[in-house]
């Protein structure tokens, strides 16, 4: 042990004892044209921090102008921003998906044709992994386009969509699009604009309907599925009948990781407390939503 304890003083001695390095000769006052510019210390942290923002994702999928019927590929968020954070916990992993464009308006006329009603044929209704309900591939005229299916849609029907509000309600079939105010009050819609030629926003969730209670002075009233009452002009758009995939609420998961195939990661095993969110509620349903601006009438004084 002793000996051991001599080596290695001995050795200490000699590192510490050893020839030194040069140093560098010193630079001539001034800027030097070869050097890059001086960084301050917060720059310089900015190029070497790890935390930087940087692009995760390529939202290209999402910002496509240029329409197409063939899937696109899709990059996986994880939860996270366009600055790298996790925004939304609860999501990564999962099957790969390709994401397919579905047309929301239905009244999207060709190129250089008239605003005249025109027919659709159902080609075919599949399962879309971005969406609880089933879309149905449509071609009419010199174009093809997806659209969200109804329940009883099936390939080689044939479906209307018509601009037109006459005085007496048509009588709609089930996938055709009608502006609310050709519809006869009590009629079951899906796919239901906000505002005329946006787009459908509500009802386009599987299994869901809405239901056209009455129209008052060019506007149109109808019961979303929360039972909530939203008023809107009678020229937005909706689809008669109701979103395909009806039994998606009855389907078992059956296993931990059939949540995972679908992207969704597991919660903490952590126990915690129930609050108040916990237990059963009975609250007044809200006032109704309009998006009619309708003129303001003031009090005579």
């Amino acid at each position: 042990m002793a000996a051991l304890g001599l080596c290695r003083a001995f050795g200490a001695l000699l590192l510490s004892v050893g020839p030194r390095r040069a140093r560098p000769p010193a630079l001539p006052p001034g800027p030097q044209p070869w050097l890059p510019g001086p960084l301050s210390a917060p720059a310089a942290c900015r190029e070497l921090s790890g935390s930087a923002p940087r692009c995760t994702t390529d939202p290209l999928w999402k910002c496509r102008t240029k329409y197409t019927v063939r899937p696109v590929g899709m990059k996986k968020t994880g939860g996270r921003d366009h600055t790298g954070r996790v925004r939304v916990r609860g999501i990564g992993g999962g099957h790969k998906r390709r994401y397919r464009m579905i047309d929301f308006q239905r009244l999207r006329y060709e190129e250089g044709a008239p605003a005249e009603p025109f027919t659709e044929k159902v080609i075919s209704v599949r399962y879309d992994p971005c969406r609880s309900a089933d879309i149905a591939l449509v071609a009419g005229g010199n174009r093809k386009r997806w659209i969200v299916a109804t329940e009883n849609m099936q390939p080689g029907s044939t479906i209307t969509n018509s601009p037109h509000i006459s005085r007496m309600a048509v009588s709609a079939s089930e996938g055709d699009a009608y502006p609310l105010g050709a519809l006869p009050v009590g009629t079951l819609i899906c796919n239901l604009e906000s505002h005329p030629g946006k787009g459908a926003q509500y009802i386009r969730a599987a299994g869901t309907c809405g239901v056209l209670l009455r129209k008052v002075n060019g506007t149109a009233i109808v019961q979303l599925p929360s039972k909530r009452h939203m008023q809107v002009l009678e020229t937005c758009v909706a689809t008669v009948g109701r979103v395909s995939n009806v039994d998606h609420n009855k389907r078992v998961i059956g296993k931990a990781g059939r949540n995972r195939w679908l992207g969704k990661r597991p919660h903490t095993g952590l126990w915690h407390r129930k609050g108040g969110w916990a237990g059963r509620k009975i609250k007044p349903l809200p006032p109704m939503k309009s998006y009619v601006n309708l003129p303001r009438v003031k009090a005579v004084e």
